[in-house]
């Protein structure tokens, strides 16, 4: 089965090959990140590695929805949430909130959590379980609303 930096270069390839300047542009910027990240750790990029890159990607583009929304500028709106829709597809599927949950009690048992200030401690057990699967804000309020109901 490809690395999911193989499947990156042959989508983008056919991509390229079927003129979709879009689609090629968005993972030729894919492909930028994940190659700067091996520059400046002198090393190849594992999946896990593309996949927190990625992550990466798609929050920045998430975050950048949200200011164009407040300027009233639903074409950028829609042009960041179809860059968002072809990264999903190289990311894991996606933790409801429901399953994330799940995960949050169960860090916050093997934490000892029993209130807010234990919030450090349970999301150094949640994010490595989330990374990639689940936008970090989400999670962190997932964890909040938790540990402010125990």
């Amino acid at each position: 089965m490809p690395t999911i930096k193989e499947r990156l270069q042959e989508d983008w390839k056919t991509s390229l090959k079927a003129k979709d300047k879009f689609k090629t542009k968005v993972l030729g910027s894919a492909k930028a990140a994940i190659l700067q990240v091996e520059k400046n750790e002198q090393k190849p990029a594992d999946d896990s590695t593309v996949i927190e890159i990625l992550a990466k990607e798609v929050k920045q583009r998430r975050e950048a929805v949200l200011e164009f929304e407040k300027g009233n500028r639903q074409d950028l709106v829609d042009e960041a949430n179809a860059e968002i829709e072809i990264l999903l597809n190289y990311l894991p599927q996606q933790l409801s909130e429901q399953e994330i949950l799940q995960i949050v009690k169960e860090s916050a048992q093997d934490a000892g959590a029993t209130n807010m200030k234990d919030m450090g401690k349970v999301m150094a057990l949640v994010r490595p379980r989330t990374v990639g699967k689940a936008d970090g804000k989400l999670v962190s309020g997932i964890v909040k609303d938790y540990l402010s109901n125990i």
